[in-house]
């Protein structure tokens, strides 16, 4: 269970690294750039638009709404640019 645990960081950590090169990617669109910040900043926002406290629907927002947006984010960036930034982290590895 641990390794399972500790494989499941390490693909996170990766896909973070990927989503910093296409953030810095001239050729990603302007608001694919803009839903991965709202990502981010919502991850990190000291509040939620929904409480934690409130049961299960309040830890289930930051599941649901994170994951839309970097998904909504990711079919606007061409397959391209992801790509070649997958490449990037391969060579950097």
């Amino acid at each position: 269970m641990f390794n399972a645990i500790k494989m499941i960081a390490k693909k996170f950590s990766k896909e973070v690294r990927l989503y910093q090169l296409v953030l810095k990617d001239k050729r990603t669109p302007k608001l694919a750039k803009i839903l991965l910040g709202l990502a981010i900043g919502y991850t990190l926002m000291p509040f939620d638009l929904i409480p934690d406290f409130i049961p299960i629907i309040g830890q289930l927002d930051d599941i649901i709404i994170v994951p839309i947006i970097v998904i909504l984010a990711i079919k606007i960036i061409p397959k391209e640019i992801i790509h070649d930034c997958r490449l990037k982290l391969e060579i950097v590895k």
